[in-house]
């Protein structure tokens, strides 16, 4: 299976500090491009040359994402332990419910920070109100 980085590859997000496996990194950029592909309609696929900017987004999504990922891991373990009639007591699923909202809040928060005023063969990334164009009759 062939990953290559979509809109920032591997080689950029070493060179901007990151610390992700090779593999590990392909993975969170297919999920981040994708979900900047949902936002942004599509309007960076196929594009010659990313936008410093969608570079930028993608690498602080992938670090994000990174982040949630080793949250919930320490969600699913023990939150509490008492040794005076030894009982242990675990992070509900209640927890990790709200690190997920939590975290899709922030990607789509990074996104809009990133991305908003970009401006892309004349249009923006993130424009989804609708065009008016003048009839002529």
């Amino acid at each position: 299976m062939d990953f290559s980085g979509k809109y920032l590859t591997y080689d950029e997000y070493l060179e901007l500090g990151g610390t992700l496996a090779e593999m590990s990194f392909y993975l969170l950029e297919y999920e981040v491009s994708r979900k900047i592909d949902v936002r942004t309609f599509g309007r960076l696929v196929d594009l010659e040359e990313i936008p410093l900017e969608v570079k930028m987004c993608e690498f602080n999504m992938i670090n994000r994402l990174q982040s949630y990922a080793e949250a919930l891991e320490n969600a699913r373990n023990v939150a509490s332990v008492n040794t005076d009639g030894y009982s242990e007591s675990y992070i509900t699923s209640d927890k990790a419910s709200d690190i997920a909202k939590s975290k899709d809040k922030e990607l789509d928060g990074i996104i809009r920070d990133y991305l908003l005023n970009v401006i892309v063969n004349g249009e923006h990334l993130l424009y989804v109100g609708v065009k008016w164009f003048a009839m002529v009759v």
